[in-house]
């Protein structure tokens, strides 16, 4: 399993009623409630859009491969709220006096199509404002303040929304809140919640070409609060935006299943095992023109019946897995083939591939008596990365991982159940950049993919997790790294 994270290409809070522009702001709050002295009357809602190239890329190369029948590609929007660092917070009041909200619930909308129509997306732009108030003196400007578009009323100079704000909450006109496409909502009690909206559909139809490339979306409360009546201030709840200078940028994690786990060493008797073709062009993964074939020949030599010609996946870029069914009844262990045919490269025909593995009785994976093992410590070395290096944002890396016998220099474990997760730490907050992943399986290494490419510059550290006799046992800060912009 990898993760790739995408991020905001625009963002805007939008005021109801009000020309403001705030999308340079690095905080956006929605509220509601019938205001004060310093609060506007009304509510706000949020508009975003989502860069989804790198996604587009990586599909388009086969590092996101939905091949194999049990591929998936997920799709979770977070935003880190404001409040979430700091439990005294609640049950308080913002700077700027509003109270935070609490029980409350929010939407996730897909931002109505003109007409009804998705060849004619509505279009905006972000805006150059940055205060939802205008405090200028007689004599100077306040240049954080903008009525220049989007706003609650337009789109651009020229163009206006379909429906002030976007969709009208009293189900009336022709973009009533009763015919929006509810993406997603979650229920916040405390108020300093994250947001988690679950946008994988959404996505995946727009990946798939079934929504349009300039689909965009917006998060509001439900019509009951902003129409809510009675209130003796405003309600407001603040999530980080693109604009942020912290490491909290609002983005949309999308994970999938590209692990390997290859059983060509400790090919056992009685369970499914797992073969894989690596195909390389000068070092680097290349896909071929189509799927492989497989066909597993016994010892004696002979096609083994339902075996010939089974048709491969590709787990990745440049990597195909086969699955084989329980091995049962072979005197063990004994030697087959794996001939991989139909390998066909930017047209050519290539010649078959033939590999060979061993059947090993299941009691190699499997140990019965009357004592227990010690638990096991283990060492490490790497390759890929190298201890405090400085990486460009640009890079993508192989990171080989050696696994040994602690307090030994060469005893290597070739079949332990490892994985890797990445984080950043702020203060003693460690933030987590991706969960624990299994680490890659190969008949030579173990290794995982990280890419530079989606991650925020920052120092990253790396912990090591090994499961082992039921024990599992996190060795942490393993590897310690910068990831640097690209001048």
């Amino acid at each position: 399993m990898s993760i790739n994270n995408s991020y905001f290409n625009k963002n805007n809070t939008i005021v109801s009623n009000s020309y403001v522009n705030t999308g340079r702001n690095p905080v956006m709050q929605l509220f509601y409630g019938e205001g004060g002295i310093s609060q506007p009357i009304g509510y706000s809602r949020f508009i975003f859009g989502i860069d989804l190239d790198l996604v587009r890329e990586k599909l388009a190369d086969g590092t996101i491969s939905m091949s194999c029948a049990d591929a998936y590609m997920t799709h979770v929007l977070k935003m880190t709220n404001t409040s979430h660092f700091d439990k005294d917070l609640l049950n308080t009041t913002t700077p700027d006096g509003r109270q935070r909200s609490t029980s409350f619930d929010l939407i996730l909308f897909r931002i109505p199509y003109l007409n009804d129509d998705p060849d004619f997306p509505q279009l905006w732009d972000e805006g150059v404002g940055y205060d939802f108030y205008d405090v200028k003196d007689p004599i100077e400007s306040d240049k954080n303040y903008s009525n220049r578009p989007s706003n609650w009323y337009q789109t651009t100079t020229l163009d206006k929304w379909g429906e002030p704000g976007t969709y009208n909450n009293l189900n009336i006109g022709a973009y009533p809140f009763s015919a929006l496409t509810i993406v997603d909502a979650q229920h916040f009690e405390f108020g300093d919640e994250n947001i988690e909206f679950d946008m994988s559909g959404e996505i995946n139809n727009l990946l798939d070409g079934n929504l349009p490339p300039d689909t965009t979306w917006g998060i509001a409360y439900l019509p009951q609060l902003e129409l809510l009546t009675g209130t003796d201030g405003t309600y407001s709840v603040g999530f980080f935006t693109r604009h942020t200078q912290t490491f909290y940028e609002p983005f949309l994690e999308t994970t999938y299943n590209d692990l390997i786990e290859d059983d060509r060493n400790y090919f056992s008797m009685g369970k499914a095992n797992k073969l894989y073709l690596y195909v390389y062009e000068d070092g680097d993964f290349i896909n071929l023109d189509d799927l492989p074939l497989v066909t597993i020949k016994d010892p004696a030599g002979d096609p083994i019946t339902g075996l010939v010609n089974l048709p491969s996946c590709r787990r990745t870029r440049g990597v195909y897995e086969i699955t084989l069914p329980a091995f049962m009844g072979y005197k063990t262990p004994c030697q087959f083939t794996d001939t991989w045919s139909n390998l066909k490269l930017g047209g050519f025909a290539l010649p078959d591939v033939i590999n060979d593995f061993t059947l090993y009785p299941i009691k190699k994976s499997i140990q019965i008596g009357i004592s227990t093992f010690d638990p096991s410590k283990f060492g490490f070395e790497y390759y890929g990365i190298l201890q405090n290096e400085k990486i460009i944002n640009t890079d993508i890396r192989k990171v080989g991982v050696i696994i040994k016998e602690a307090y030994t220099t060469n005893k290597m474990l070739p079949n332990v159940d490892a994985k890797y997760r990445v984080y950043v730490r702020e203060g003693q907050t460690e933030v987590v950049v991706q969960d624990w992943t299994n680490i890659n399986r190969t008949p030579n290494e173990y290794y995982f993919m990280f890419d530079m490419r989606d991650k925020i510059p920052n120092e990253y550290f790396i912990d090591i997790q090994i499961k082992m006799m039921g024990q599992t046992t996190t060795y942490k800060k393993q590897i310690q790294f910068q990831i640097v912009n690209k001048k």
